[in-house]
């Protein structure tokens, strides 16, 4: 009588532990992150940054903008283009900061995987993103009324809430995406600011506007739905509908983030 033995499945073997690791190390860089986010001071300023903001520009808005039909829910969500300014930011200073500091080296030279971490951060981006859009939003209705707007019709404003609460989101998305490209904080914040003071309203200026509407920040406010007497008129009659626009902008969104952990795997942790 013979026997035959079959070789066990060792990929299978190794693979199940590796991805147990690799979890435990998300949950680990999640927990890491969170503690970060509630005591690193940079946070902090953001956070008061964007409340300074909402209140000013709204309360601003209100005093000496003469417009009969603005209320304080649609103005609330005017001061969302500098607040996903101020996501963006904070993007970029969650992996830019640790990139200099050398903080990042260990972590990544401390475990076989690295999705985890860029995971990890896009999760807490995504997070604080969403709790600077809340921020923004609540000071900003709270500017508008003390302004002197009353609350108005706010049939509708809902879904225009929740499309700026995305476009933040997204902005602290890019700016992740950013920082895992330059990795320097000061050179990626003022490319930033330079591309969004500067180039956009250039492109928004002087382009056609078939072409303007696909420039990301811009692409990404006007999926709020919001239309100014400012806007040229090209950009408006090329206007899309909220959601249009917000995927253009998510689209940038994905690439600068797809390229960005592209680059993370494939660069010296150094």
């Amino acid at each position: 009588m013979t026997t035959t033995e079959l070789p066990l499945p060792t990929d299978r073997i190794v693979a199940a532990p590796a991805r147990r690791r690799d979890l435990a190390q998300l949950r680990a860089v999640l927990r890491s992150e969170w503690i970060k986010s509630t005591t690193v001071r940079t946070n902090k300023t953001i956070v008061a940054a964007a409340v300074v903001v909402g209140l000013l520009t709204s309360w601003a808005t209100a005093m000496f903008i003469t417009d009969e039909g603005m209320n304080a829910a649609e103005v609330a969500a005017g001061s969302t283009a500098l607040t996903a300014v101020l996501a963006a930011i904070a993007g970029i200073l969650l992996f830019s900061a640790e990139a200099q500091h050398g903080t990042l080296a260990g972590a990544l030279t401390a475990q076989p995987a690295r999705w985890p971490v860029v995971a990890g951060k896009a999760v807490a981006a995504t997070a604080f993103g969403l709790a600077l859009g809340v921020v923004g939003l609540l000071t900003g209705f709270a500017g508008a009324l003390a302004g002197g707007l009353e609350v108005g019709d706010t049939s509708g404003k809902p879904s225009m809430w929740l499309w700026a609460l995305l476009y933040v989101c997204g902005s602290a998305v890019l700016g992740l995406g950013v920082g895992m490209l330059i990795r320097h904080s000061a050179g990626a914040i003022s490319g930033l600011l330079v591309w969004w003071l500067v180039v956009e309203g250039l492109i928004v200026g002087f382009a056609p506007g078939e072409f303007s509407r696909f420039v990301p920040f811009d692409t990404g406010w006007r999926s709020l739905g919001i239309v100014s007497d400012l806007d040229p008129d090209a950009v408006v009659a090329a206007g899309l509908s909220n959601a249009a626009h917000a995927g253009i902008f998510w689209v940038y969104v994905l690439a600068a983030l797809v390229i960005g952990a592209v680059l993370v795997q494939r660069r010296d942790v150094d």
